[in-house]
């Protein structure tokens, strides 16, 4: 039987990537998203693929709870849980930060990613198996100017996913918490609100990642056998590497 795949965020970047190799290689993948036509259009796409599209807003507590309720029986033993949905927004020094983008960001990578799971979860431990991917960001460990909040928020997905791995102990339930690095995808087109020459800026004379790599990082640690869990992957572009401490001169 095939094993089962939810990845929220599924209608581009990584989402859309990961949804794409585990449709291929057999998976039976729920996408989810907010723009119905995009889950639609992918859903056509990989018209030879078991997809389930299932369009909800994971900010939104009851909409969560009532899309995982609704799913049809032969989807609803979720095998693995991919939560990718997340943002950020801006990056002006905390004291000229926008309030509105602050809690948007704390709303979907976090209490986003909080619904999904506690929808999921129970079903994965009362069956004694399942994977649950987190999408971090290396933005969690390491701090960078206009970070602020949004580092913050993947620093508690890195945090989460660690006391998460320790509640199921027993439960043969795993965690894996991803944490990539430059990225070219829609990230920066919606931290930049649409500024095209903004966001291409992130990404020139460089080669970031691809939402691929992403997606077969996902895939290989997905395919690894019951009794091996790998708690924290950290992913950079070779040409990134860490910041070091800005010293301010006088």
């Amino acid at each position: 039987m095939s094993k089962i795949v939810l990845i929220t965020g599924a209608t581009s970047g990584f989402g859309e990537a990961m949804a794409e190799k585990f449709a291929k290689a057999g998976y039976k993948v729920i996408v989810t998203g907010r723009r119905k036509e995009r889950l639609e259009a992918l859903k056509n796409r990989l018209s030879t693929c078991e997809i389930l599209p299932l369009c909800f807003d994971v900010t939104q507590k009851e909409e969560v709870f009532s899309a995982i309720a609704s799913l049809p029986n032969e989807y609803k033993n979720i095998d693995i849980l991919v939560n990718n949905a997340g943002l950020a927004l801006g990056l002006e020094h905390a004291n000229e930060a926008s309030l509105d983008d602050w809690e948007k960001m704390i709303d979907t990578n976090i209490k986003g990613l909080l619904y999904v799971t506690k929808a999921v979860l129970p079903v994965m431990v009362a069956r004694k198996t399942g994977y649950i991917f987190n999408i971090g960001s290396t933005a969690g460990s390491w701090p960078y100017e206009g970070g602020n909040v949004y580092g913050a928020t993947k620093a508690f997905v890195k945090q989460f996913s660690l006391n998460l791995r320790t509640d199921l102990k027993g439960t043969h339930v795993r965690v894996t918490n991803i944490e990539p690095g430059m990225a070219q995808t829609e990230f920066s087109d919606i931290r930049f609100k649409g500024d095209k020459a903004k966001a291409d800026a992130v990404y020139a004379h460089s080669t970031p990642l691809a939402k691929e790599d992403i997606a077969n990082t996902i895939f290989a640690l997905a395919e690894l056998p019951e009794h091996v869990n790998v708690n924290r992957i950290e992913i950079m572009p070779t040409v990134q590497s860490y910041g070091g401490l800005v010293v301010e001169k006088y």
